[in-house]
């Protein structure tokens, strides 16, 4: 009773108080000098139909977040503002390459380099092709729009389930800068640095922002002179230069650059065995003691993740006549390196807590990732009979792996795999907006693919049977090619100049893969099938007293075929995975954004997701040693509610300056991280505040914050993982109670 009482109180705070914090950027991050003199919600502006069109108007269901907002509440990267998307969750993995987004439920799971995303990042117009290109730091970003559902016919390349459309902030014409610095809690800090103006008036302007943030960790190594761990160290840069020759003419050329050092660390929580076969791994992780709250590890050689990001594209847009045609060409390179121990012992200097139950074990990984793309658009002028964008696509990419594993037990194995994924996708798009009327407009869209993709993989070995955790030596490559089809059709309605209503379907398409990796078997030389989803979603979009307040529902469901999927299995008594079409999956749900602003200092934001994610006929492989009985199962990653509220007040002092006072509240019910329903992967429900104040003057151009993370200090776990007699825990940065400041000068 007394969760179902919680529940219904999260329900009821979500209905009336939740709205959409993304939809108010202006108000929450604005510019210091940039006070609003009304109370009305301001216009948010998004680019989800490949045009600048307003939120409210657009037949899509998006989340927008505003840049600056982020880095005010120490969100900075993909992984931590999924908190402020109740559509969204994140698997935390040890490695970036093998995290990944998950919308409205879905998403992939998958170490392979011949598997898609089923969530596409998309960076100022160019298409990230690896979902470890996406855990990137936010830097100058002026927005990120999450699209929600499949968004196969302007996006394209691996949208199945939904888009991360991050938009990077335009140089002005008047010369400016800025710096911000932030310190928190745990030796955590952040510094940015911009400048932004006219190269040439009115013809060039350019902007240059660089970023150094570092961090110790919040997770205490006790092997001698071990310290701290889950921390990073980023350095970073991004350059973009506009020019406008003429008036029908613009050109942004951008070049990006990262580098990220990492420690991602997952604690030893539970014990799963009984007390004699838990006595080794108890002895093997003295004095760590496994616990839900554990923040503790003993390990000689800690995980090192070492990442470069780096990027260049160009863009064109020439109008023509009322029409614009955009051009963007991009090449980016992704270079990955992982140092890390998949075990809980992982002390090979300390043969005594080795055992055959429990190797010490040694993963040392490359990836050397290419990128090379060019999209053409045409977009035909505005308030026509029939509004449209054509185009074509095309993308490259090129990976090259090494992957290295040295097991110790009572005997040594090593193994070594040299393996290399290749892919290029053509495709033609198109999307047309019928305007039957000034009230009524149908939405026709369509997009042909054509995807081929070819491996090769050599594995030697030491091992010449079974051994746990290194298979023996393998040769094999193969090739396949597949035509797919994606689209969208809708009609949308506007019942009054503040009321609009859409129903679409839309058809998503995910192409071939394959289960390329370390211990990668006969069984896995075979193409999976591409997948496919069938989306129908009705929506409403409102605004009332001039625009005081706004209210976005969206209502889904979505049908999914040759799931693709990891499937543990075991081999030689080792537990493994197996890429598979895991077969048919379905999501259905309710979405609502809703914002208030009563009072020019008042603001009330948030959001709320109710997200019914599960399996529906699961394909059990030929010859599967575990379980298949999973039909009527959730998926992983997917908490049925999920919600998000923020309530900011801006208070005009008498001296001139502001005083902000804000807080927010990120909640979700419980979470089942393992496929397979482990009872002993799931986190329960939980709810984390912060709240800051902050003190600004507009006319000098500063502001100071006091920022207070997880007031309610509630440890949780972004991911847990199930081994044989025991479960680790992914530590998330605001486990516990933090506080920090943050300072902004603006010039």
């Amino acid at each position: 009773m007394k969760n179902k009482t919680k529940k219904i109180g999260v329900l009821a705070t979500g209905a009336l108080l939740v709205s959409s914090a993304w939809a108010t950027p202006a108000e929450d991050a604005a510019p210091i000098a940039d006070r609003s003199e009304v109370a009305s919600i301001p216009t948010v502006t998004v680019s989800a139909t490949r045009r600048s069109a307003s939120l409210q108007s657009v037949p899509v269901a998006v989340s927008v977040i505003d840049g600056e907002q982020l880095a005010q509440s120490n969100r900075n990267s993909i992984d931590t503002i999924i908190q402020e998307v109740p559509s969204a969750t994140f698997r935390q993995q040890g490695g970036n390459k093998d995290s990944t987004i998950f919308v409205r439920g879905i998403g992939t799971i998958s170490t392979s380099p011949g598997v898609e995303p089923t969530v596409s990042t998309v960076v100022d117009g160019v298409v990230f092709a690896r979902p470890g290109q996406a855990t990137l730091d936010l830097l100058d970003i002026d927005r990120i729009e999450i699209l929600r559902g499949p968004q196969g016919t302007l996006f394209g390349k691996n949208a199945s389930s939904g888009v991360l459309n991050v938009v990077g902030r335009k140089p002005g014409e008047q010369a400016s800068g800025y710096v911000d610095a932030s310190w928190y809690e745990g030796n955590e800090k952040r510094v940015r640095a911009g400048v932004s103006g006219a190269i040439q008036p009115g013809v060039v302007r350019g902007s240059f922002t660089a970023l150094y943030a570092d961090y110790d960790g919040n997770v205490d190594n006790l092997h001698a002179g071990g310290g701290k761990v889950n921390g990073y160290d980023r350095k970073g840069a991004r350059a973009r230069i506009d020019i406008t020759p003429n008036k029908d003419v613009d050109i942004v050329l951008i070049a990006d650059y990262l580098r990220s050092n990492a420690s991602p660390t997952f604690t030893p929580y539970k014990l799963t065995g009984t007390a004699a076969t838990s006595a080794p791994f108890v002895a093997g992780i003295a004095p760590v003691v496994a616990s839900a709250e554990n923040r503790q590890v003993i390990t000689d050689i800690p995980s090192d993740i070492r990442d470069t990001n780096r990027g260049l594209s160009a863009q064109v847009d020439w109008r023509l006549g009322g029409h614009t045609l955009t051009s963007i060409t991009a090449v980016r390179d992704w270079d990955n390196a992982q140092y890390t121990s998949t075990s809980a012992i992982g002390n090979a200097a300390e043969p005594s807590r080795v055992t055959a139950a429990y190797p010490a074990t040694r993963d040392i990984g490359t990836v050397d990732f290419r990128q090379v793309s060019q999209e053409l658009r045409l977009a035909s002028p505005k308030d026509q009979f029939v509004d449209y964008v054509v185009g074509a696509y095309y993308l490259h990419g090129k990976d090259r792996e090494t992957y290295q594993r040295l097991v110790t037990t009572n005997v040594f194995n090593a193994g070594r795999a040299d393996y290399g994924v290749k892919n290029d996708s053509y495709s033609l798009f198109g999307e047309s907006t019928i305007n039957f009327a000034a009230d009524w407009r149908a939405i026709v869209g369509a997009r042909a693919t054509r995807d081929e993709l070819s491996y090769d993989h050599v594995r030697t070995s030491t091992s010449t049977a079974a051994f746990p955790g290194v298979q023996p030596g393998v040769q094999n490559s193969g090739s396949t090619s597949e035509d797919g089809y994606s689209g969208r059709l809708g009609l949308q309605h506007d019942v009054s100049n503040n009321v609009n209503t859409y129903a679409t379907y839309s058809r998503g398409y995910k192409g071939p893969a394959y289960n390329v990796f370390f211990n990668m078997l006969a069984r896995d030389t075979l193409a999976l099938k591409p997948e496919t989803s069938d989306s129908f979603e009705l929506g409403l979009k409102t605004s009332a007293f001039d625009r005081r307040l706004t209210a976005n529902l969206a209502v889904f469901h979505t049908r999914y075929d040759n799931y693709q999927a990891n499937f543990f299995d075991t081999v030689g008594g080792t537990v493994i995975t197996r890429l598979i079409n895991a077969g048919k999956v379905s999501t259905r749900g309710v979405e609502l954004d809703v914002t208030a602003r009563p009072t020019r200092e008042f603001t009330l934001s948030g959001a709320l997701a109710y997200t019914d994610a599960r399996i529906d006929s699961f394909n059990c492989p030929p010859a599967a040693t575990a379980s298949c009985n999973l039909n009527g199962q959730p998926l992983p990653f997917s908490p049925k509610w999920k919600a998000f509220t923020r309530a900011n007040y801006a208070l005009a002092l008498q001296n001139g300056l502001f005083a902000d006072f804000s807080a927010d509240y990120a909640y979700q019910s419980k979470t089942q991280f393992d496929l397979f329903q482990s009872p002993d992967a799931i986190q329960g429900a939980y709810g984390i505040v912060n709240a800051s104040i902050a003190l600004s003057s507009p006319v000098a151009g500063w502001r100071i914050a006091l920022v207070g993370k997880n007031l309610a200090n509630k440890s949780y776990a972004t991911n847990l993982v199930t081994a044989t007699g025991y479960v680790t825990r992914a530590v998330p940065r605001d486990d516990e109670r933090y506080f920090g400041l943050t300072a902004r000068k603006e010039f």
